[in-house]
């Protein structure tokens, strides 16, 4: 496996936090695009290519569900996108219910538009990505949260490179540090039941629970998938429901969905964890510009998505593709710090868990001295000690 570089992810993902929010175009949402504004950024990018090795032409970003603006997910891919390239990429979009063929002519319009480069973000993309290796040879494809079994074939396609990581250990960091910090009623709110959110579901229970377990203090997880990467009332209702009957803090994972929690969460005065990026930073900005009454923001499960695509497009350009093409890099703590939560002072809003025990634990996970069991399948749940009560709710 390839590692990617070292830089710091945590700072790939606080440049999200601080990119301007983004707004799609108008236009059909099937084939909704956009253009970054930094020339600055083309122009440092293509410098900084090895002399001779064929320069990116233009690069297309591919969602397999939600949106662009979703402050989690898609955006983190877009802001590497967007800032590595400059004026020469574009993203597309699809409708709510998209299929394989929906996904498929989202594809063909980027080749269309010009992109040598596809990255295609999302579990959904695997059918898609057979097809599309196979009818377009000479199209480079970056498949984010993708895997070899998801697409399908005997091995990855030669002009494909899938990314994926351990959300399961973000997952644990986050509950064994909610726990340890006092919360004994506790949420998970996936967004649709997919690789990725499982393993971030499955990981937060084992982590609360080795909390649980080693303060001797019961604890409940209620634990759900909303079927969707978007807030919309009724999961809003159920969220009140969770935090009125006296649940904490709520794991929000899956895109938009958190909108849900955060909202549900201020009407009790509950408290939620934000997922694959820093998102302090909308509470934060929340309680600057009076819509929050607080921030409700105690972390955030990170994964370093921006920092991968970057490496990736890099690698391209500095004529390395051949190097990564074909294969999977899975990044975890073994790795570097591509998983974990944001210690910066003004996103660390524990009550008593300190950065000393997070570290701790974190260099254990990274030894190898905790294992945590990277399912994920839905049918088969984390085993828990006695401590520990799940509600698994259909």
């Amino acid at each position: 496996m390839k590692k990617i570089s070292r830089r710091s992810f945590l700072t790939a993902c606080a440049a999200v936090a601080g990119t301007a929010a983004l707004t799609a175009c108008g236009g059909s949402s099937a084939s909704s695009t956009s253009t970054a504004s930094s020339a600055a950024a083309s122009s440092s990018a293509a410098s900084g290519a090895a002399d001779g090795a064929e320069k990116i032409a233009k690069v297309a970003l591919t969602c397999d569900t939600g949106t662009i603006d979703d402050e989690s997910f898609n955006q983190a891919c877009w802001t590497a996108v967007s800032g590595y390239m400059g004026d020469d990429c574009q993203y597309y979009i699809p409708e709510a219910d998209a299929s394989d063929e929906d996904r498929e002519t989202m594809i063909r319009q980027a080749v269309n538009d010009g992109a040598d480069v596809i990255v295609c973000v999302g579990y959904l993309y695997g059918a898609s990505l057979a097809w599309a290796a196979e009818q377009y040879p000479d199209i480079k494809f970056i498949a984010i949260d993708v895997t070899q079994g998801d697409i399908g074939t005997d091995s990855i396609p030669a002009n494909c490179y899938c990314i994926t990581f351990k959300e399961e250990q973000a997952g644990y960091l986050a509950g064994y540090a909610i726990t340890k910090d006092g919360k004994t009623k506790l949420g998970f709110l996936g967004g649709m039941a997919v690789p990725a959110v499982i393993r971030y579901g499955y990981g937060f229970v084992q982590g609360a629970d080795a909390a649980a377990a080693e303060l001797g203090q019961n604890i409940e997880i209620n634990y759900f998938y909303g079927g969707q990467f978007y807030g919309d009332a009724n999961i809003t209702s159920r969220m009140e429901g969770w935090y009125s009957n006296g649940t904490q803090v709520v794991f929000a994972c899956g895109g938009g969905i958190y909108t849900s929690a955060v909202e549900a969460a201020l009407k009790n005065n509950g408290y939620v964890i934000g997922v694959d990026v820093d998102q302090n930073y909308i509470g934060a900005n929340g309680v600057a510009d009076g819509t929050y009454a607080y921030n409700p923001f105690i972390t955030s499960a990170m994964k370093g998505l921006s920092e991968a695509v970057n490496t990736a497009l890099a690698d391209i350009d500095a004529g390395s593709w051949g190097d990564i093409a074909g294969s999977n890099g899975n990044f975890g703590l073994e790795d570097g710090d591509y998983i974990g939560l944001p210690t910066d002072a003004d996103s660390w809003n524990f009550e008593s868990f300190t950065t000393d025990e997070y570290e701790e634990v974190k260099g254990k996970i990274k030894s190898g001295e905790i294992t945590v069991d990277n399912s994920s399948d839905d049918a088969t749940k984390p085993t828990v000690s006695e401590f520990t009560t799940v509600n698994y709710i259909q």
